[in-house]
């Protein structure tokens, strides 16, 4: 392994490029025949299996475990993808740690789970890697639905969609389909190419037009979609991102861990990928995790996460926590950003101590400092905007249980309505409100 002399700043190539090749490739390897069989073998296959249940997307686990155990995994596949048709990115992006693995008998038990995450990816990898596609449309409604953002909320609605007989149209702003899946995850979790393969595989159901560059406001209005389509579906995620409201934001070098990640993912080159030698993550998500592992992957030296709360607060997994420690991120819990200090580009960070206070969080009245010569905010992200007639809720788009919005006619799902920030749930919201139009436009 080579390494380039460290100095402080923003550069690229601190690392040379067979070890960035090393550090993001798949963190997660996948089971081979026998392995598979082995971890299938430690289910239980639970009559009334927690790990359903605790499934977003309620997806038969016994079941395909127990395909896989009978050396089925395309038929475990179809059993996985009938309820998520993103199967492939779940098995490797949910926190199954704290969904279907942290409610397993076995891990409730003996403290280690069936490695159901594992055993999906197994499965669907293996017919996804086939040229057949398990799903056919139904005939011909002659009904044409609009989806807007081709996220995980999007593609799963899509599909639906499209198997039920309907023509789809996906507008997306980005250049590429695949949202978060393709712009928001760490490089070393959705490695070759899975997330672009997954969509690829997904609209061989036919039916699907996806058209790129065109956003929601700008290039198209919800009010010219609703004349042109009979049925709207929202899944434009939220394309703001929270200020840190601290003096000096403004700072070079200081910029949101979502802008770091998105362009992480699609550089060509990741030698050229400018990173500081000191960073700074501000957060205590998926994202601020994504980001501090990455920064130390691609050579920063000194990495650190701090966070306003409590460990127990922060919404990443123990398991996610515990491995970017592993990776060599510090964790600073109990502390918030005051001010950012630098001659025009960012030197240093303050950050005050926290406490809980009586009427809430409060600066305790000590402070420290850390150098950085970037700083990523992962702080959470905002709407970018609500379309006319809509309603809000918890500064989201507001929606029934089955994605209905405030105007006739428009559904929403995902990041961009109520509900958790995960790929699966956004899958789920797709996937339930496609059915609810479908009968909507049937009935």
């Amino acid at each position: 392994m080579t390494i380039t002399p460290q100095t402080d700043g923003i550069r690229s190539g601190r690392l040379d490029r067979a070890t960035l090749a090393e550090n993001f490739d798949d963190f997660y390897p996948c089971f081979d025949d026998h392995e598979a069989r082995v971890a299938a073998d430690r289910c239980y296959f639970c009559y009334d299996a927690p790990c359903i249940t605790a499934c977003p997307t309620a997806i038969d686990i016994p079941l395909f475990i127990r395909q896989i155990q009978a050396g089925q995994p395309e038929a475990a596949a179809k059993t996985i993808f009938d309820q998520n048709i993103l199967g492939g990115m779940c098995a490797r992006v949910c926190p199954t740690e704290n969904l279907c693995e942290g409610a397993c008998v076995r891990e409730i038990a003996e403290g280690q789970p069936v490695e159901i995450g594992r055993l999906q990816r197994y499965a669907t990898d293996t017919l996804m890697a086939g040229n057949a596609h398990p799903y056919a449309r139904a005939e011909p409604t002659g009904k044409r639905i609009a989806v807007v953002g081709a996220g995980p909320a999007g593609l799963a609605c899509a599909h639906r969609l499209a198997m039920k007989g309907h023509d789809v149209v996906i507008f997306e702003a980005r250049e590429k389909p695949g949202g978060l899946n393709e712009y928001g995850i760490a490089a070393y979790k959705a490695a070759n190419g899975i997330a672009q393969a997954e969509v690829d595989w997904l609209m061989r159901i036919g039916g699907i037009t996806l058209q790129t560059g065109l956003s929601l406001g700008r290039e198209i209005t919800l009010e010219r979609l609703r004349g042109d389509f009979d049925a709207v579906f929202l899944g434009i995620g939220l394309g703001g991102v929270n200020a840190l409201s601290a003096p000096g934001e403004e700072k070079a070098g200081v910029r949101p861990a979502v802008e770091f990640i998105a362009e992480l993912r699609q550089a060509e080159d990741l030698a050229a990928l400018p990173i500081g030698r000191h960073v700074v993550v501000i957060g205590g998500g998926m994202t601020a995790v994504d980001a501090a592992v990455q920064s130390k992957l691609l050579g920063a030296e000194h990495v650190t996460m701090v966070y306003r709360r409590g460990r127990e607060a922060m919404a990443a997994s123990d398991h996610e926590l515990d491995h970017a420690a592993t990776a060599g991120v510090k964790i600073v819990t109990h502390a918030m950003p005051v001010a950012i200090h630098g001659n025009g580009a960012v030197r240093e960070i303050e950050f005050a101590y926290t406490r809980q206070g009586e009427t809430g969080l409060e600066p305790t009245g000590e402070t420290f400092r850390l150098k950085a010569d970037q700083v990523f905010k992962a702080i959470g992200q905002t709407l970018d905007g609500l379309p006319d007639g809509l309603e809000a809720a918890r500064g989201k788009i507001a929606t029934d249980v089955i994605g209905r919005t405030a105007i006739p006619g428009v559904w929403a799902g995902g990041d961009c309505a109520v509900g958790e920030d995960l790929t699966v749930v956004a899958v789920a919201q797709g996937r339930d409100a496609a059915e609810d139009i479908h009968a909507s436009l049937t009935a």
